[in-house]
């Protein structure tokens, strides 16, 4: 076996043993598998550089409600509000991806005419606050919900989550 699949072989045995599932249940990651393949590009994913704790996203990790629950301790109410704040987060954050392609649009079209168009550029710059600003309150209105969620010592935890970059917001 090349020394650069054993790695691989130990990532996915030791994930296994967390779910609960047998080494041969999970997949083999390349195939689409019962498990967690999607072709090679869901092994690359979701096991190369440590599993869910280490992707990429929104929220700095792949999995950000699971790694929540896990790290918080929370209860099955508590992840069910959670799971509802975090989708209105994603929505949110969809809708400023969009406007951001917007606001990129109209400043490339300020600059296609023979003439810099200010006003184009201006409004594109106003978008681009707009959905930042919302973003903002969609934020701060979410970490409330969270915060009204928590005990004293899940708060903490939460905190300390986010000041590591642990969790990114």
């Amino acid at each position: 076996m090349h020394p650069g699949m054993l790695h691989w072989l130990r990532m996915r045995r030791a994930a296994a043993c967390e779910s609960g599932e047998s080494f041969a249940e999970a997949g083999d990651g390349l195939s689409g598998g019962r498990g967690h393949g999607h072709g090679f590009r869901g092994w690359h994913a979701g096991w190369h550089g440590g599993g869910d704790e280490a992707g990429g996203g929104p929220f700095g990790i792949r999995r950000p409600l699971r790694f929540l629950a896990h790290k918080l301790d929370l209860n099955d109410a508590q992840v069910a509000e959670f799971a509802r704040v975090l989708d209105d987060l994603k929505t949110e954050r969809a809708q400023a991806a969009v406007d951001d392609r917007r606001t990129t649009s109209a400043l490339a079209d300020a600059l296609t005419s023979e003439k810099f168009d200010e006003t184009k550029a201006l409004e594109g710059s106003a978008l681009r606050v707009k959905a930042a600003e919302r973003l903002r309150d969609a934020l701060v209105k979410a970490l409330g919900k969270l915060h009204a969620q928590l005990d004293e010592e899940q708060r903490k935890q939460l905190a300390y989550l986010i000041r590591t970059g642990a969790l990114g917001i």
